[in-house]
């Protein structure tokens, strides 16, 4: 099991589609989760601690599981099959565990709320996730863009200014 961090949610163009993007806590890769509209608005919601005028379905989750004295101790991600990702809750009760199946995305806000860690198996991780590095190349030209913004002035974009 790797460890991830949430690291938000995003809408995917051009089709808006939402997408839940984890990325290992030690690592270079990112696992993105295409979810539903409605669970992108819970994890976001509870990312920015936007109040709610009543429970939303995960703040009631969270409820009863505290009222019922059920700690979550982990989400974990456990496999993709057919294109859909599984995913179980991992929970304690009076010295007992069991997991519950779940969809990730449900089992990320939820984890959200109650400031749980998630996991994914090296196997989805294996078949999803993707590398994004700070390229050497790409971060030479971000800095010759910071320069140029730095050293620029009004006057260089007058009519007839010549570039030097």
């Amino acid at each position: 099991m790797i460890e991830m961090n949430l690291v938000g949610v995003r809408v995917e163009l051009p089709g808006n589609q939402p997408i839940v993007l984890l990325k290992e806590s030690e690592g270079e890769r990112y696992l993105p989760i295409w979810i539903g509209t409605s669970e992108a608005t819970a994890i976001a919601f509870a990312l920015q601690g936007v109040p709610t005028q009543r429970p939303m379905t995960h703040d009631l989750m969270k409820n009863i599981l505290e009222e019922l004295a059920v700690s979550v101790e982990r989400i974990l991600i456990t496999e993709l099959r057919d294109g859909t990702f599984y995913a179980v809750i991992q929970m304690a009760r009076n010295g007992t565990s069991f997991e519950i199946s779940s969809r990730p995305s449900d089992a990320i806000a939820l984890a959200v709320r109650l400031g749980v860690p998630i996991f994914a198996h090296e196997d989805v991780l294996g078949e999803a996730s993707i590398v994004i590095r700070e390229d050497e190349e790409q971060e030479q030209e971000v800095q010759r863009f910071r320069e140029f913004l730095e050293n620029v002035r009004p006057e260089d974009f007058e009519e007839g200014a010549t570039e030097a």
